[in-house]
């Protein structure tokens, strides 16, 4: 969604330019605008800034709300020509970009801020040690199981697999016994391809890239997890790379595959078919340490030359704050995680036992890589997946490949 080098973000700028005549050259003094993606606001989010102003006189939230598809290009858009809105929801991939074209301004956090959220998740905010952005959305991935299918491929519907071993024999056994796909595969081009990999990237404690910005990919780690994706190819639906994690869930929630990888979306969904399930933490790799699972968050991102930088951090960081936030991600449906273990949270989980694994996978989780050309490290990986998948490369040498076109992007 986001443009790779500055170049690319100033001919956004020239392409958008015509759009730009109606737009205000500086957010109003007193008022901090907000690019909020969406098809509208969430009416958490309405209560929580009705709430702020009142305590704030003079001061006014402008949120105006932009479809998912161009929300993100737009923050860049008026950002890259001189405009910039006060706070933009972005992908939390997309801050390093954004802060090595001096676009948008650190959020530092406090130690006690830090340790209110999960482990691991001031990582998908943090670059060179500073944070950038405000975590706001948060979604992790657990293992969903039909019980039903698992009980006529003669399996124990009570037992999902542990490991990917028994994942792959399991989705051979039903896929053998019932002619059901046993696992749900993501290999479209379309960006969860990518996420629903590194799901298998850190249950085997494998890294992309490390702090000090080394490409990691071409591993041992990693590629045990392209051959295991490889093995459970012919136990997967028919024809992959049609089939994004949605479409994947689609088919699951109608009986169709035993076995996928889905946020907390799909136990809301589930709760309306007659399916038996069940859901539990990722089956682990080899060299897993615990559960893992890509850690994926958005973030308020606060951009430079509004003239209220200050402001929209502070009201940034009153909109995520623990009871704003749990109210907010707590609905159910909207496939989000707890961003911070609260009270609240343990009420949840205590009522409803699918969240247990959802956050259980935080503890060995990793954050999405940070690159500075983000779309073209994600095209790397899934054309890595998609020429495994499909049988046009053995995961060896789609591994060395990839692995050497991503250092071009980082």
């Amino acid at each position: 969604m986001s443009i790779s080098i500055k170049t690319g973000l100033m001919a956004l700028a020239l392409l958008g330019s015509t759009a730009l005549t109606a737009v205000t050259a500086q957010a109003a003094d007193k008022e901090i605008s907000w690019i909020y993606c969406g098809d509208t606001i969430d009416p958490v989010h309405t209560k929580y800034i009705k709430q702020w102003e009142e305590k704030n006189a003079g001061w006014k939230v402008a949120p105006e709300v932009v479809g998912w598809a161009q929300c993100q290009d737009k923050a860049t858009t008026l950002a890259a020509a001189g405009t910039p809105v006060a706070m933009a929801y972005v992908g939390s991939r997309t801050l390093k970009e954004f802060a090595q074209n001096d676009l948008i301004v650190p959020v530092p956090m406090t130690d006690d801020e830090k340790k209110t959220y999960y482990p691991n998740i001031v990582n998908t905010v943090t670059f060179e040690g500073t944070q950038w952005g405000v975590p706001i959305a948060f979604s992790t991935k657990a293992l969903y199981w039909n019980k039903d299918l698992f009980k006529q491929a003669g399996l124990d519907p009570e037992t999902p697999p542990k490991t990917w071993a028994e994942e792959i024999e399991m989705a051979k056994t039903i896929k053998e016994k019932t002619g059901i796909p046993g696992f749900g595969l993501s290999a479209k081009t379309f960006d969860n391809t990518m996420h629903q990999f590194m799901h298998w990237v850190y249950t085997n404690n494998g890294t992309v890239i490390d702090a000090d910005g080394k490409v990691t990919l071409d591993s041992p780690q990693i590629l045990a997890a392209l051959k295991a994706y490889k093995d459970i190819v012919p136990y997967s639906e028919e024809g992959p790379t049609a089939y994004e994690q949605n479409e994947v869930r689609a088919i699951f929630l109608d009986g169709k595959v035993a076995m996928i990888q889905a946020g907390s979306g799909a136990a809301d969904r589930l709760k309306a078919t007659k399916i038996s399930w069940g859901i539990t933490t990722l089956p682990l790799g080899p060299d897993a340490k615990g559960p893992g699972t890509l850690l994926i968050t958005d973030s308020l991102a606060i951009f430079k030359g509004s003239g209220v930088e200050d402001k929209a951090t502070e009201f940034a960081k009153f909109i995520t704050s623990p009871d704003v936030q749990s109210e907010y991600e707590l609905q159910g449906g909207a496939g989000l995680t707890p961003l911070r273990p609260s009270p609240k949270v343990d009420e949840f989980v205590a009522k409803d036992p699918h969240w247990k694994p959802l956050i259980e996978g935080i503890s060995y989780g990793g954050p999405e890589p940070l690159f500075t050309d983000y779309k073209g490290f994600q095209n790397s990986m899934i054309e890595m997946i998609q020429s495994v998948v499909t049988g046009k490369a053995e995961p060896e040498a789609a591994l060395k490949k990839a692995a050497g076109e991503i250092e071009a992007f980082k």
